[in-house]
């Protein structure tokens, strides 16, 4: 189903294993961060492009929630979320690394164009059907991420509440809520597949140039 989108928030560092494969803290507290929705790209098959020429691209595999209705104090997340799909959150790594370092914003390395695939949305069920699914990602039919939203470090409640707290939150808003372990290095031609348990979610082509 298509939804209109307002606002990108994203989750940094919100499943424990991934944090440590980078060699990242374990956050006390939600990472936010956001992006542009210049950075969205459907996933229908297509072949779309990333940048060749900035050090290596990495894919992140999420699981995304669409917000129905504005946030209000003591709203559950069942009762905000009307939409689900699944994303990669494309990061270029190497200047994401210089940006740290530096202490710089991370827009450059998460915000440029086509930073954001994202599959169609599609009816929520709850978040406790939500938990008894895996989401996966495979690059050329083989799987390299499997996530649980039982296994982040910050409940879907959690991040609704922080967000609001310090952001706002309303319709329209869409949250990438982070990435399980196993993120890896984007190479030219490779097909990507996102899988909601046993279905496809939806795929799509990277090409670097």
């Amino acid at each position: 189903m298509e939804k209109a989108i307002s606002n990108i928030f994203c989750v940094g560092r919100n499943y424990v294993l991934h944090a440590q494969e980078l060699s990242n803290a374990v956050p006390d507290s939600p990472l936010f961060f956001s992006k542009p929705t210049h950075a969205i790209v459907r996933t229908d098959g297509q072949t779309f492009t990333l940048p060749g020429d900035q050090g290596d691209v990495h894919y992140e595999a999420e699981w995304v929630i669409h917000i129905g209705r504005p946030y209000f104090p003591g709203a559950k997340a069942d009762e905000l979320i009307d939409g689900m799909a699944l994303g990669i959150d494309f990061t270029l790594r190497d200047t994401q690394s210089v940006l740290k370092e530096k202490g710089y914003p991370w827009l450059a390395a998460k915000g440029f164009l086509n930073s954001a695939l994202l599959t169609p949305f599609t009816d929520f069920p709850g978040l406790e059907a939500c938990s008894k699914i895996d989401f996966t990602l495979n690059v050329n039919d083989k799987e390299v991420q499997r996530g649980n939203i039982s296994q982040m470090i910050f409940s879907p409640q959690a991040l609704l509440e922080f967000c609001a707290k310090h952001y706002g939150l309303d319709a329209g808003d869409v949250i990438f809520t982070g990435t399980p372990a196993g993120v890896g290095k984007i190479a030219d031609g490779d097909h990507l597949t996102l899988k909601w348990g046993t279905e496809v979610a939806g795929e799509a082509i990277a090409s670097l140039n």
